[in-house]
Order: C-alpha cells, then sequence, then structure tokens
C-alpha cells in the first residue's frame, strides 16, 4: 500500500510542477531603455504643447487687455470731431450763438456715447436722499422740502450698468428744529 501511496504522490506533485509551469509567466525580454524613451518623447512633446498654449493664452489675455477700449475710443472720435469744430467755430464766430449751439451738440454727442456705451446719470435734485447714489457734500435747513431731500446737485452722478461708478455731489435738506 505504501507504494501505491509514493506512487500517487508522485504522480500528485508531477501535476503541481506542470501546472506551476504553465501558470508562470515565459520571461520576455523588455527593452527597459526602448520604453523610457518612448515615454520620455511623450511627456516632452506634451510639455512642448503645453508650453505652447500656455504661450497663446498669454498673448491672447495681453490683446485682450490691450485692445479692450478699442469700441470704446471709436465711439468717442465723433465727439472729438465736434470738439475740434467748436475751436475752430469760436475764432470765426460773430456771435457766440453759433459757438454756444456748436457746443450743446457736443454735449448731446457726448450723452449719446455715454448711453450707448452703458452710463447713465443718476437723478438726484427732488429725489430722497440714498447714500448709494449721492454723495453729501452739504446740509441745508429748509422747511420747504422733506427731510433727507436733495435740495441741489454740485456735480452728476453717473452709473454703469446699474453700477454707480460716481456719486452725484448734492445738498440735502434738513428740517429746522
Amino acid at each position: 500500500m505504501k507504494d501505491k501511496e509514493n506512487a500517487t504522490e508522485e504522480v500528485v506533485e508531477e501535476k503541481q510542477e506542470e501546472v506551476l509551469e504553465e501558470k508562470q509567466p515565459i520571461a520576455e525580454e523588455v527593452n527597459w531603455e526602448e520604453k523610457y524613451n518612448m515615454i520620455n518623447e511623450k511627456f516632452l512633446r506634451l510639455n512642448a504643447e503645453f508650453m505652447n498654449f500656455k504661450k497663446r493664452t498669454e498673448k491672447e489675455k495681453n490683446d485682450i487687455y490691450k485692445y479692450a477700449n478699442e469700441k470704446l475710443m471709436v465711439d468717442l472720435l465723433p465727439v472729438i470731431d465736434n470738439i475740434a469744430r467748436a475751436l475752430h467755430a469760436i475764432e470765426d464766430a460773430d456771435n457766440h450763438k453759433s459757438v454756444l449751439e456748436g457746443v450743446n451738440l457736443i454735449k448731446s454727442n457726448f450723452d449719446e456715447f455715454l448711453k450707448k456705451n452703458g452710463v447713465e446719470a443718476i437723478n438726484a435734485k427732488g429725489e430722497i436722499f440714498d447714500h448709494n447714489l449721492h454723495h453729501a457734500v452739504m446740509t441745508e435747513e429748509n422747511d420747504d422740502f422733506e427731510d433727507d431731500t436733495v435740495i441741489d446737485e454740485f456735480q452728476v452722478g453717473y452709473k454703469l450698468n446699474d453700477k454707480v461708478i460716481r456719486p452725484s455731489m448734492v445738498k440735502v435738506s434738513k428740517k429746522s428744529n
């Protein structure tokens, strides 16, 4: 019986060795230097592409800052032309009525320019004082107006697309005690 057991053990051991040999991968020769060079080349290309992208976006950003006001300046040129015409008219004018008309034309051109570019004047005179829109530089006791009413405007305030870019400089009423 021992012979049978030994024979069985030998067969089992042989089968185990065969299975182990089949499971072990055949060692391929790996060319690590070639793989390194391939990966390094991919990295260098990717890095170069990124650097080019970075330079391109930096140039685009600089161009945006450099030419951001181009439309604004083009819209302002007719106003400048009218100022030059008004100055020329002052030299040639016998009466100042034509000069006044020219200056009024410039003012209306400039108001149109501001409106076209999203700038609007803040209404102040007669309005209730609002610290978000107005800058009070004076107060005056005045019973003709309600308390905290703007009674005079020294400098017009402006909003750019609903954002106050300069508050109105105003005089505000106070009730006398």
